[in-house]
This record gives structure tokens, C-alpha cells and sequence, in this order.
């Protein structure tokens, strides 16, 4: 088949039949090693319900034919073509018998995980962690270390190369080739072009072409997002999230983001801008001063670097001892030091979280009048640093939120900690490269290395 978990790929050439609406690629019979494609693309109406028939196998909802009739509400006809289809071309693997439910004992099906393998990458503002996975998610290798967004996108970009090989060298039986790669930043990100955009706290990265460079290095395609959103994809995918189809994620670090899932998709808006929380304005006062250059923004008043500038000046001052010996071990006092302080019950740090969440939560009151969320995940390093923030946060959703936005409403802490963006990068690929318009494009060529990186990715 085309698609072949072993690596390395058998060499292959397309040879097409026409089944059912669906273009099949066999081996090759003459040993050249390219990809030749069909005569015609799927038809539309197959192309369809071949899309929908993987996507329930891939998230487990449906594992027999006779679940995907149920599910689908397409023909047992239909199903069954459509399954073979998927099996032929290696996407699909069908295994033990299941519990029968009154006739033959259905065989369960799964998808190839192993079909191929992802690399990711999560750069936070102080941050850079990396991962291989299989097509499924399931990291197989990660790799975490400090590093400075404001170094510039050679210094950090390259960093991240040299952690992809560390880590594709050092994981044992990678499971087939390379099939994509996401990306992270903590920034605006247009996600049509895959670049940044102002990004208030990234100085030299607007407009990089960060997708370009690694997909010339690579070889494959290549999608980057703003990390709030892979934070969000991460959790609705594999974490608290799951089973909820309308959910805000709030990230709470340096700087405060929000990824929105929407009917079951992220919701990126028009441009990539959506869920640029932290420069909502929360007070009209011009010594409160953002890094983007506005006045009175959440993120001045409410993150990570806001909860250092106010810890370090309680420091100075003398109203807490324990902010106090951090500033002199240290020489400053970071956002991990009012959280480490507000667990010892530092009166001075508790205030100031309580404070932060208390402006947080005021903002997501707005967003849940505003898009009736059933679940908000705060997640980031400052959202994991105690109970305070988030009893606050918790506080101020429910007091100034409308009593039936609420009346079901969740807030938790994010359930994947420091590999939710990992996680989520590597679930943005795969749901790419599984959307329809991607599978239009690669399907008929044998894979998605069958066709040009541009192509694949246009239109996002």
C-alpha cells in the first residue's frame, strides 16, 4: 500500500482503480521510488464520507461497522466499501473480534497510529519544549529547556532544530516517516501564511516565515499557531476537556491568552486573532502601561510579569519578608516567587493572586455572557501555582455571570500541566492533515509526501 507504518516506506508508484468513488494506490511493480498520481481525484460525496468514517475510527467513538451505521447514518453498503478503503490504503487495521450484540461478533478497528510520526514544538515567552509522536498524539519522545522569546527567531528556531534531531536520534523505531510538524508561539499568529504578526512580546519575529524554514529543513508540511490555541486543542483532544464541545482555555503565564473551542472546532477567527484576552482593557489608567502599548490592559494588571512587578515592589518596600529574601538570593522576584510565597500563606502574595484572579475572572465572566461556554480550563505556569488564583477566578465567573450560562458551567485546572502544548500541537497536524481538503489533496498521491508542502497547507 501507499501508506505503509514500516519504516522505511517501500518504494512506490500509484497505480489507480476506480472502487466505489474512492482512487486506490498500490506498490509498485517497476521499483521506482516516485509517486505517480491518479487519473482523477475522489468524488466529493465519497471523499465525504470516507472523511467522516476516519475521524469516528480515530477518536474511538465508533470501532465496528455495525457502530459506524449507527453513527454515520450512512448504508452498511457504504460503510463497508469505504472501511476497506481505508484498510487498503493502511490507514486502518482491523484486530480481535468484539462483543457480539445478538448476530456475528463484529471485528473492533483502529486507526494506524503507527503510520508515521510528528514533530512539535511549544515556545512559551521563557520556555521550549519539543516531542515526537505517533499520529495519534502519544508522545514518544519530549524534550524540555528555559529559553528567551526575545532572543529572536534565529537564535530560538535553531535551538528547536537541533532538539528535533536530539530527539528523532534518541527514540527508538520512530514509526514510519515524517508526516507533519506544528509549531507554537506565544503571539498572534496568522494561520493561513503560518507567521507571526506584532507579536508584543517577540521582538524580530513579526512576518518570519517560520513555517518556510522548517519545512525546507524537514521536508514536510508544516502548521504554526498561536500556543493558547494548541493549549486549548491539547485539552479538548486528551485532557479535561474531552467530551465537551464548547470550552474556553485560559493561559496564564507571562503573558494571558485564551483558545476557544466552538462547536467542536478551534475557533482561530478571521485573521488568527481570536482569544487575545490579555489586552481586553480593564481599567482606564495611564501608569498601567502593556507591552503593547495600550493602557490598562488584563496582562499589565493580571499576569505573570505584572504579579513579578508588584511582588518585587512589596519587596522593596518591606511589606513581605519572604518576597524579600527572594529578592536578595535573586537579585528580582518572578511570578514563581509570589506563588511559592502565597503557598507559606504570605499575606502580601496572597492578595496579589487573589487580586490577578479576581481581574481574570471579571474578564471571563464577559466571555461566558458572551459564548455560554459548559467548561473554562485555566492552564499556565501561573494558574498552576496554588488555589488562590483560581478560587478567585472561580468567584468572580460566578458572581458576574449570567445564572443560565452558569447553571453548568465547569472551571478547572488544565489536567495535562507543562505537555498540554505538545499535545496540542501534535493534535493540530493531525487534524489537518486529516481534513478534508488536505485528504482531497494527498489521498490520490499515496500520502501526504505525495504532494507539494504549499499545496497541502493552503487555506489552513
Amino acid at each position: 500500500m501507499a501508506i505503509d507504518a514500516r519504516p522505511p516506506y517501500d518504494p512506490v508508484t500509484v497505480e489507480t482503480r476506480r472502487s466505489s468513488g474512492i482512487e486506490r494506490a498500490e506498490p509498485a511493480s517497476d521499483g521506482s521510488d516516485g509517486l505517480r498520481p491518479p487519473a482523477a481525484a475522489p468524488g466529493d460525496d465519497a471523499l465525504d464520507d470516507l472523511v467522516s468514517i476516519l475521524d469516528e475510527i480515530r477518536s474511538a467513538r465508533s470501532r465496528s461497522r455495525s457502530e459506524l451505521v449507527a453513527r454515520t447514518g450512512l448504508s452498511r453498503g457504504i460503510v463497508a466499501q469505504r472501511v476497506s478503503e481505508l484498510i487498503e490504503i493502511g490507514l486502518v487495521v482491523e484486530g480481535e473480534v468484539g462483543p457480539s450484540t445478538g448476530g456475528r461478533p463484529p471485528r473492533q478497528m483502529t486507526f494506524r497510529a503507527d503510520a508515521g510520526h510528528v514533530l512539535v514544538a511549544d515556545l512559551g515567552a521563557t520556555s521550549i519544549d519539543v516531542a515526537v509522536t505517533d499520529l495519534d498524539g502519544r508522545i514518544l519522545g519530549h524534550r524540555d529547556e528555559p529559553a528567551d522569546i526575545a532572543a529572536g527567531p534565529e537564535r530560538c528556531l535553531q535551538r528547536v532544530d537541533e532538539l528535533f534531531a536530539e530527539l528523532q536520534a534518541a527514540t527508538p523505531n520512530l514509526p514510519g516517516r515524517l508526516w507533519g510538524v506544528g509549531i507554537g508561539i506565544p503571539g498572534p499568529v496568522e494561520f493561513r501564511s503560518g507567521r507571526p504578526v506584532s507579536p508584543p512580546i517577540m521582538p524580530g519575529w513579526d512576518g518570519y516565515p517560520v513555517r518556510e524554514r522548517f519545512a525546507t529543513r524537514l521536508g514536510a508540511p508544516v502548521w504554526v499557531d498561536n500556543d493558547v490555541n494548541l493549549l486549548a486543542l491539547g485539552e479538548w483532544r486528551s485532557g479535561i476537556a474531552v467530551g465537551h464541545d464548547n470550552v474556553a482555555v485560559v493561559k496564564i503565564g507571562t503573558g494571558i491568552g485564551a483558545g476557544i473551542i466552538s462547536n467542536g472546532r478551534i475557533h482561530r477567527g478571521a485573521q488568527g486573532a481570536a482569544g487575545d484576552v490579555g489586552h481586553i482593557q480593564m481599567v482606564d489608567d495611564p501608569s498601567v502601561v502593556c507591552r503593547c502599548g495600550n493602557v490598562g490592559c488584563l496582562e499589565a494588571l493580571a499576569g505573570g510579569g505584572a504579579l513579578a512587578r508588584d511582588g518585587e515592589a512589596a519587596a522593596v518596600e518591606g511589606r513581605s519578608d519572604r518576597l524579600r529574601v527572594a529578592l536578595d538570593q535573586h537579585g528580582r522576584v518572578t511570578a514563581e516567587d509570589v506563588a511559592r510565597a502565597a503557598s507559606f500563606g504570605d499575606p502580601v502574595a496572597v492578595a496579589l493572586l487573589q487580586d490577578a484572579g479576581h481581574r481574570v475572572g471579571l474578564m471571563l465572566a464577559s466571555v461566558v455572557n458572551l459564548f455560554n461556554p459548559s467548561l473554562i480550563v485555566v492552564g499556565g505556569g501561573v494558574a498552576l501555582s496554588g488555589d488562590q488564583l483560581l478560587a478567585s477566578i472561580r468567584q468572580a465567573v460566578y458572581r458576574r455571570s449570567l445564572p443560565l450560562a452558569t447553571r453548568e458551567l465547569l472551571i478547572q485546572r488544565s489536567s495535562l500541566g507543562a505537555l498540554a502544548g505538545v499535545i496540542g500541537a501534535s493534535s493540530m497536524v493531525v487534524e489537518q492533515l486529516f481534513s478534508r481538503d488536505a485528504m482531497a489533496r494527498w489521498l490520490h498521491a499515496g500520502g501526504p509526501l505525495g504532494v507539494p508542502e504549499h499545496e497541502l497547507v493552503a487555506g489552513g
